[in-house]
């Protein structure tokens, strides 16, 4: 199916956020990466503001959702923790422009939405927190503490955009194998 004039817009404006930062990147940068007049995007997109929104709120709340369905399952915590860096990466490959201006952006997000978008993300470090948590309690994962344990495996995840695209882009099979074995088990 091919994408909305809409979709081609908040598409293109993320490339450009990605590329300069949102603050950087004007509405007249996004018309003049489409090859229209600034006045034009209007007729599809409400403003920067929009376009912020939709790039954060899609991978939030796909975010938001695997969370849920993995917290929902009946599995150990070690379980758990492999889907979230599995479902991590497999978000970073489809979504990587969005996971940019999810990390670097979000902050200029307004109103309710912005709300909406903290509230997301500290429920999902809470939920994650838990399951470790549980873990350490069942004896199956070490005695650090839980916030060491948050912070390794969430900083890994955040930035494995910046990385991948570095690197190449690795196969989405090794990076799950890999990053699970590393993240899970160590290198020792």
């Amino acid at each position: 199916m091919k994408p909305t004039r809409k979709q081609e817009i908040i598409s293109r404006a993320a490339s450009l956020f990605n590329e300069r930062g949102y603050s950087a990147v004007s509405m007249r940068d996004i018309a003049k990466a489409m090859d229209m007049k600034a006045a034009s995007l209007y007729n599809h997109i409400s403003g920067k503001q929009e376009i912020l929104s939709s790039l954060i709120l899609e991978v939030a709340e796909t975010f938001t959702n695997a969370m849920q369905q993995i917290t929902s399952e009946e599995i150990a915590s070690v379980e758990k923790i492999q889907k979230i860096i599995e479902v991590h990466i497999d978000i970073t490959v489809s979504f990587s422009e969005n996971i940019a201006t999810l990390n670097n952006d979000w902050m200029h997000l307004e109103g309710e939405d912005l709300k909406r978008v903290v509230k997301m993300r500290e429920d999902y470090e809470e939920n994650f927190r838990s399951i470790i948590q549980q873990g350490i309690s069942e004896g199956a994962i070490k005695q650090n503490h839980p916030e060491v344990i948050l912070f390794s495996i969430l900083s890994t995840l955040r930035n494995l955009y910046l990385w991948n695209e570095k690197r190449g882009k690795m196969d989405v099979n090794v990076l799950k194998k890999d990053m699970v074995s590393v993240m899970l088990k160590g290198i020792v």
